[in-house]
């Protein structure tokens, strides 16, 4: 395996569309990289560019310490995997296997022998013989892998293989890409626009928005520790909460007014980093995890009144949308914590937010201008 190298990689198309404008990112060998992001925000151009099947417009790729960016997809030595399958149906499994070992002229016994490995460890010995057709789904894209993985490739691509399968089947192959990852120690860049996949099985994450990364870390530390609004509310389901919020400084004490009511923060946390403006407004950012319903009559720490918008129920989880100064707010809580609150559309609600949970961002840049106090446990996340 090899380590891979990204710099200032850009990609402009016929018609001044600009695909990648200027991303720097690298792989350690043995290390599974996804690249994250919505639809069009550049991931299967990255690559392709990588692979050799797009010619760049600037920047370098470098693979195991060579410059690669000239280079013909086969100088290269990756292995690609697609979502869909592209196996040859007239062959059979050993004979899909075999294909791209018989294409270097490689000898039969060693052609058995690497076929015999990795079907073993893919646990698709009993199925050598037979065709595509023959298959399920999760079978069909073992084999598909199993034709990378018998390549011995520097680096590994994988472009959304397992986004057309059923959600079971999903989920079971997370856990096997995860341990062939580590049973094959391959180096993996992989493009994923489900932040589950990526959140569950990558080392680390690169999230990239319009052509451009937003941030690199490890998936908790995106979660928890945002650069940006952007990274804010694509990671985590629900989203995150986010509404304008205003600042008070009275003598010292600062508040934030969400709609008709205010949060008391902490003075230190509004002290950390660059000053923040009184009066000035910025956004808010909560999850709706860290919400709690309550009752404004016998609570007098609610703080936020609002009319349901909307009851989800989500086997043991319950989403309440509910609507707050012209803003739906979504609160989720489980089935228990959900019993005795209103569930009549319409209905008043209230509820509370911990100002230890609670993020601010810039209004104009959407940078993150204060985290939420939990995460000052956490080291600081790692950036391209």
């Amino acid at each position: 395996m090899a380590d891979l190298q990204i710099e200032n990689l850009a990609k402009t198309f016929k018609g001044g569309f600009t695909a990648l404008n200027g991303i720097t990112l690298d792989v350690a060998d043995r290390e599974a990289v996804f690249l994250l992001g919505p639809s069009g925000a550049g991931k299967t151009t990255t690559l392709r560019l990588v692979a050799g099947l797009e010619e760049a417009t600037a920047g370098r790729i470098m693979i195991g310490g060579r410059d690669v960016t000239r280079w013909t997809p086969r100088e290269r030595n990756l292995a690609m995997v697609y979502d869909k399958h592209s196996l040859f149906p007239h062959l059979t499994v050993f004979e899909n296997l075999a294909y791209p070992l018989r294409i270097r002229k490689m000898a039969e016994s060693a052609i058995v022998r690497h076929i015999s490995g990795v079907a073993e460890t893919l646990q698709i010995e009993k199925l050598l013989e037979r065709r595509p057709n023959e298959l399920s789904g999760g079978q069909q894209q073992r084999v598909a892998i199993g034709r990378a993985l018998v390549r011995d490739a520097d680096v590994f691509l994988l472009d959304e293989p397992i986004s057309h399968l059923d959600a079971q089947l999903r989920a079971r192959m997370r856990v096997e890409f995860k341990r062939l990852q580590r049973d094959f120690r391959a180096t993996m860049l992989y493009v994923s626009h489900d932040q589950l996949e990526a959140m569950t099985m990558a080392d680390r994450i690169v999230l990239i928005n319009k052509g451009r990364i937003e941030q690199i870390a490890a998936p908790q530390t995106l979660f928890d520790l945002p650069d940006t609004l952007f990274a804010a509310t694509f990671i985590g389901e629900p989203p995150m909460n986010v509404i304008p919020a205003t600042i008070s400084d009275d003598s010292g004490y600062y508040r934030l007014r969400v709609g008709d009511a205010w949060i008391e923060v902490d003075r230190n946390w509004m002290a950390e980093g660059d000053p923040l403006r009184a009066g000035s407004e910025y956004l808010i950012g909560f999850r709706p995890q860290h919400l709690t319903l309550c009752e404004p009559e016998t609570d007098h720490h609610c703080k936020v009144n609002g009319k349901l918008f909307a009851v989800e129920t989500l086997g043991s989880r319950v989403v309440f949308d509910i609507d707050t100064a012209g803003h739906v707010i979504r609160a989720m809580t489980s089935v228990d914590a959900a019993q005795g609150h209103p569930s009549t559309i319409g209905a008043p609600v209230s509820f509370k937010i911990d100002p230890n949970f609670i993020y601010l961002f810039d209004k104009t840049t959407g940078r993150t201008v204060r985290q939420a106090r939990f995460t000052q446990r956490q080291k600081a996340p790692a950036h391209a």
